[in-house]
């Protein structure tokens, strides 16, 4: 291997480097080829460039995050003086089909805008989830609780797997229970055809683990990672309908990660539906 060759090598190998751990480094090459050494600068200018744009599309985003949350704000006052109206109009007219529609298209728009709102807060870094030794058992129990009339109307299955033994994480109680309230919808919403819902919890060494279960249409595999993505939408070619997953299961992955941990999904369409919510023991 020749001098050139050789110099050429560490080049490839250090920018490898750099660009695998995102550091601030430079390349650097002690040689008196003038043309590795103009190489070598011009691969820097480039790395200069791209750390630049970096910081630009973070500002941008950490910009669009706050726009979003404090327009979600501003909305959501005068929707909810629109509400309180309409409920005052309906106390006058209790039997307007019409105006119990335009109460619930509006209670809907409003619970619309708190996500967003929520989701924008936890985004732009805003929200402090406090963190406190949390019994899991105890808000497993009152998470499915919670649905007991909905799941009775629509004559849902309902397997409760929760353990004897008390198992405890450190988290936030409002958080865990927002959590497993959006995975719960999910499942009533869109695994509806399967007539069943299990909830789960158990602990394996220094994780604690909540599953969420439903036996609907499912969610093909190269859609596993993209259901956390923020407004996703699937085309479901056998209604030709377009199914939506909002922000609920956005939000309760972007919870999870604040406390130390994750949602994962795995999904047999037309067989079993799982969302895992996996968190750290705390003994």
């Amino acid at each position: 291997m020749n001098h050139t060759q050789k110099k050429l090598k560490e080049i490839t190998r250090d920018l490898a480097h750099i660009l695998e751990d995102g550091s601030e480094e430079k390349v650097m090459v002690f040689t008196d080829d003038k043309v590795l050494t103009e190489l070598a600068d011009q691969i820097n200018q480039l790395l200069d460039d791209r750390r630049k744009a970096k910081a630009d599309y973070r500002r941008q985003e950490n910009a669009s995050r706050k726009m979003l949350s404090n327009i979600s704000h501003d909305i959501k006052t005068p929707l909810t003086v629109i509400l309180g109206y309409l409920e005052i109009m309906r106390l006058d007219s209790p039997d307007d089909e019409m105006l119990k529609k335009v109460e619930n298209k509006a209670g809907q728009v409003l619970e619309m805008m708190n996500q967003f709102f929520t989701l924008a807060k936890l985004e732009a870094g805003d929200t402090e989830l406090g963190a406190v030794r949390i019994h899991m058992n105890e808000v497993c129990r009152e998470s499915i609780l919670d649905f007991y009339e909905i799941l009775s109307q629509k004559g849902f299955e309902v397997e409760i797997a929760v353990p004897e033994e008390d198992i405890y994480v450190l988290g936030n109680r409002e958080a865990l229970h927002r959590i497993l309230f959006n995975l719960i919808s999910n499942a009533i919403r869109y695994g509806g055809d399967g007539n069943y819902i299990g909830l789960s919890l158990r602990c394996e060494g220094e994780w604690v683990y909540i599953e969420v279960k439903d036996h609907g249409k499912g969610i093909d595999k190269v859609f596993a990672d993209s259901v956390f993505d923020r407004l996703f939408t699937m085309e479901d070619s056998r209604s030709r309908k377009i199914q939506g997953n909002g922000l609920g299961l956005t939000i309760a992955r972007n919870l999870a990660v604040q406390m130390g941990g994750e949602v994962t999904l795995q999904s047999e369409p037309f067989a079993e539906t799982v969302f895992t919510v996996k968190l750290k023991h705390f003994q």
